[in-house]
């Protein structure tokens, strides 16, 4: 009896320990795979994560570059655009300058202007002249130029006209100006092309 006891014991013993160790293996097989899925997974969110890096930072470097580019060429194009003004402003200034303020210069392109005016029917003129110029343009203007206009002229004189003159109808509807910001803008206009090629061969 205590030999069939023992034999029962020890059969239910292997039994158990067999079936311990078939549930133990599988346990084992199922966390060895799952543990292989997790590795896969994390690997592949590891790829992506890197490959998401890499296309940021090659987006950044490109936009950098893009940048830095346009900011060179915006910067020489300043640089151009004030060697430009400075030569066109120097050439144009002295020679502004020394025709608007020689009075005879002054007195025949107001005549030829006014002239202009008067060249179908008599048309009444106004005139506004440099300040500076008064002892020398108004006696011209009341005398000379008066006697040979079909109409009428009269002229006032500015501190805020510094070179040259304005002149249209008596009734004011408009005005041609002749100022030496009007003469430097138009002759830069002219200078600008030559100075551009003669600077940077453009």
């Amino acid at each position: 009896m205590d030999n069939k006891l023992q034999e029962l014991t020890d059969r239910l013993y292997k039994e158990g320990l067999s079936k311990g160790k078939e549930e133990g293996e599988a346990i084992l097989a199922e966390a060895s795979r799952k543990a292989e899925e997790i590795i896969a997974a994390a690997k592949k969110e590891a790829d992506a994560v890197l490959r998401d890096a890499r296309k940021e930072a090659e987006d950044f470097r490109t936009k950098v570059e893009g940048d830095v580019k346009m900011a060179a060429t915006q910067s020489i194009q300043a640089v151009r655009n004030d060697i430009e003004n400075l030569m066109v402003g120097k050439l144009t200034d002295s020679a502004v300058n020394a025709s608007l303020a020689d009075v005879e210069f002054i007195k025949e392109a107001i005549k030829a202007v006014a002239m202009n005016f008067n060249a179908q029917e008599a048309v009444d003129l106004e005139a506004v002249l440099p300040e500076t110029l008064k002892g020398e343009l108004e006696p011209f203007i009341k005398g000379e130029l008066a006697g040979a206009l079909k109409g009428g002229i009269s002229a006032s004189f500015s501190k805020k006209v510094s070179g040259g003159f304005n002149i249209g109808p008596k009734d004011g509807s408009y005005f041609i100006s002749f100022t030496d910001e009007t003469f430097r803008s138009l002759i830069s206009e002219y200078l600008r092309p030559a100075t551009r090629k003669i600077l940077f061969g453009e």
